[in-house]
């Protein structure tokens, strides 16, 4: 049996005070917009098709497609419960004949409202479904981590650029105010000065999951437990702030699955930390794990330290700077919506006919560290990265 086949079914039936000050002051405390955000909107928004209707589509992407977007509307969906669906894409003035089904998905070439595929189903679906859209002629904005494998990343990148389709991979934190206050101000040597260490952690609670009802704690599905769900945030906090890639992972804990016990974990790691070395010399540790809820990213550096907690909440975040001998300050910002933002970006881009600033490269870069540290697990010893 495919694993593809084995995926579909299983997913469709369930210096001081005041340096600290003046560093704060010279961030402002206005609005940052989103990436590339012109003025005024276009005068055609582009459409979106959403691929998986689960709780991230209905709770988060369609109130920010309904509501909050200026460059993205709503004019499809795809989902393994049509029927179920209809009176949700009937609210959004979404007709019949655009809720297509997983077999009829590729006739969605044929409809010329959608500009852009939105893929929010399980990891393991990502690969099929990006290079069916791009076959199909369409722009493909897909949910993070991009897929299960180094190979399949590869192979979504390749089947974009054949099809010369732009792809994006829904990285929510680099499009929101806060975040690109914190990658500003980490880029400018002169506020921070050199940083040495960064402690990122990302985790949450599946402890009371049930292993036959959430995909996330299926390997087939997932692709991995704790670091392909939450810890991919902590690792790619390291990333956008340091602005640099690692160049060695070592995995110092790992607890593997439950393999046959009673607890949820049958086939997922419910528990991992390692460590990330860059050639600056900067290091890294990254923690993720399924038994509690937390996720937080310090980072020292020779001016002064900044924590972040919480990091990646969809709304709530906070940022705190703590010059060498000075008083801790928060950094200022006006929250925007995450995902509004990421899809008015990719918007922008198609629009313009530029890159995204998380490319397909994005997503398969995070993934040749999680295969490493993954390995590392494995084997007890550091793995290089080339």
């Amino acid at each position: 049996m495919s694993t593809t086949r084995f995926t579909r079914r299983t997913f469709l039936a369930r210096t001081a005070a005041a340096t600290g000050a003046a560093l704060v002051h010279s961030l402002g405390a206005q609005n940052v917009p989103a990436v590339g955000t012109a003025a005024q909107a276009p005068e055609k928004k582009l459409g979106f098709a959403l691929v998986g209707i689960g709780s991230l589509s209905a709770g988060q992407l369609i109130p920010a497609l309904r509501d909050t977007t200026k460059y993205c509307k709503c004019v499809a969906f795809v989902t393994g419960h049509r029927e179920k669906n209809l009176p949700l894409a009937g609210r959004l003035g979404i007709t019949p004949e655009r809720v297509y089904t997983y077999d009829n998905f590729d006739t969605i070439k044929d409809n010329p409202e959608v500009d852009v595929v939105y893929i929010v189903l399980p990891n393991s679906m990502h690969a099929e479904y990006t290079i069916r859209a791009a076959k199909a002629g369409k722009h493909v904005l897909c949910e993070k981590p991009m897929a299960n494998s180094v190979e399949d990343c590869q192979k979504m990148i390749d089947a974009c650029k054949t099809a010369n389709r732009k792809l994006m991979i829904a990285y929510r934190m680099h499009y929101e105010p806060l975040t690109i206050k914190l990658m500003e101000l980490t880029r400018d040597p002169g506020k921070i000065g050199k940083m040495s260490h960064i402690d990122a952690l990302c985790s949450a609670n599946r402890l009371n999951d049930r292993y036959e009802n959430v995909w996330r704690i299926q390997k087939p599905l997932a692709g991995g437990g704790a670091l392909m769900d939450m810890g991919i945030y902590a690792l790619q906090s390291t990333r956008y702030l340091s602005g640099e890639e690692p160049i060695e992972v070592n995995t110092t804990r790992y607890v593997p699955p439950d393999g046959g016990n009673t607890g949820p974990f049958q086939t997922v790691e419910r528990n991992i930390v390692f460590d990330l070395k860059f050639s600056s010399g900067l290091t890294a540790t990254v923690t993720s794990s399924y038994i509690d809820r937390a996720n937080r990213t310090q980072l020292t550096a020779e001016k002064g330290d900044l924590d972040l907690n919480p990091m990646m909440n969809y709304n709530g975040n906070r940022a705190y700077y703590s010059p060498k001998g000075g008083e801790r300050v928060e950094i200022p910002y006006t929250w925007a919506n995450h995902f509004a933002c990421e899809m008015d970006d990719f918007a922008q881009c198609i629009l313009q006919d530029k890159q995204s600033r998380t490319p397909g490269e994005e997503g398969l870069q995070d993934m040749k560290i999680i295969m490493a540290a993954y390995e590392s697990a494995r084997t007890g010893k550091p793995v290089k990265l080339v």
